[in-house]
């Protein structure tokens, strides 16, 4: 089964953080990428850019509205994901706890529907 990994943090935390603090967290999450990768876990994941770059749309009585950044503040922030492949619940949150901003935040692992194509 597919879980999508959704990773939140506090951005004001990453932004307090010095260069060096940047670089190992950065070759942290490369160690862990590439454990996941090799036990065949991974399908995909990225990182995002601070909510600051977000835009967020919504249609209301026919009408679009476009804004900037999130539509309600929050303490964190999704900042990033994984997609993986897991074979159930226990091992998906298992893999979840060990990323490594999830001492600082959460991981919210999500199953994902699979929906037939045409």
């Amino acid at each position: 089964m597919q879980y999508l990994l959704l990773i939140y943090n506090a951005e004001s935390e990453w932004d307090a953080m010095t260069p060096a603090e940047h670089a190992e967290i950065h070759r942290e999450f490369g160690v862990f990428t590439q454990d996941i990768i090799a036990s065949g876990n991974y399908k995909g994941g990225n990182q995002l850019y601070p909510v600051a770059k977000a835009t967020t749309v919504r249609v209301k009585e026919g009408k679009k509205l476009v804004t900037d950044g999130p539509f309600a503040e929050t303490k964190e922030q999704l900042g990033g994901y994984y997609l993986i492949e897991a074979a159930d619940l226990d091992e998906a949150t298992a893999i979840a706890g060990r990323i490594p901003s999830v001492r600082s935040g959460s991981v919210e692992v999500r199953p994902i529907v699979v929906m037939e194509r045409p």
